[in-house]
């Protein structure tokens, strides 16, 4: 676990620095087939993502990459689970809440995640024993792997008292979200924040939030390596067609809603 662990610590790290070649130009976006926004850093930051992980052996499910059906996917009992950059948008609008997300997926269950925000160089992930989530900010994306294991500090969630801090956006919540939240309201006060890509999930395991509600589409590399964060720091990450933790791998890549809680 350790030798996976590193791997996509420095694959995250490595991937930033390209990241951020693109940030700082006049750079131009494309527009997928499922309309979403494309640019250099995406395509650059997988390269270097893959390049890590194709030596480990173990299948790749990438935005970037081409998508395999799943009778090709079934018997896969490992995977890797990639964005590149998640929170393209973000990227765009040039707001620094962008991210880089791999996970280590084992029978459909995150047991491994990193998460590398390239602007403000916080790296999150989980520990080697899978039982904690670590954080480190890091003076540089060259900074060794001793000093990454020797400096980081264990996160954990913070218990919800009469405050209820949820994470969303007030301008953009819709019928669902605003119905959770309404029903919350009915026994609390409630502060709605606002943030990007997966950093929702790291807000939530680290105790600046207390439920990320998300009753809207998102694929499973938006979210793997947020729940693996999650799960090593004792926070849920249920989906609400089955009640049960999310499952990855699936027939379809698409999630149904869910519910981050500690």
């Amino acid at each position: 676990m350790k030798t996976n662990l590193s791997i996509a610590i420095k694959a995250a790290l490595d991937a930033g620095i390209e990241i951020l070649k693109v940030y700082e130009t006049d750079f131009g976006v494309e527009t997928k087939d499922d309309n979403s926004p494309l640019t250099q850093a995406d395509k650059n930051a997988n390269e270097v993502i893959n390049g890590y992980l194709k030596p480990t052996g173990i299948q790749i499910i990438s935005e970037e990459n081409r998508q395999l059906d799943y009778s090709e996917r079934k018997d896969w009992t490992r995977c890797w689970i990639v964005d590149p950059v998640d929170g393209t948008k973000e990227f765009i609008k040039r707001n620094g809440e962008f991210t880089v997300n791999i996970a280590l997926i084992e029978n459909g269950s995150p047991i491994l995640g990193v998460i590398y925000v390239p602007v403000s160089k916080e790296l999150y992930f989980t520990s080697e024993d899978e039982k904690s989530s670590k954080k480190i900010i890091v003076s540089s994306e060259k900074i060794s792997l001793e000093e990454i294991f020797e400096k980081a500090k264990i996160i954990k969630p913070s218990p919800i008292t009469s405050e209820v801090i949820v994470v969303g956006s007030r301008s953009h919540l819709n019928e669902d979200t605003k119905n959770f939240i309404s029903e919350i309201e009915k026994d609390n006060r409630v502060e709605i924040v606002s943030k990007g890509s997966s950093l929702k999930f790291c807000l939530v395991a680290e105790g600046l939030a207390h439920i990320y509600p998300r009753f809207a589409p998102t694929m499973e590399w938006d979210t793997a390596a947020g729940h693996a964060i999650c799960n090593a720091a004792g926070v849920l990450v249920i989906d609400q067609s089955t009640g049960k933790p999310m499952q990855y791998n699936k027939p379809n890549l698409l999630n149904n809603y869910f519910l981050v809680k500690r």
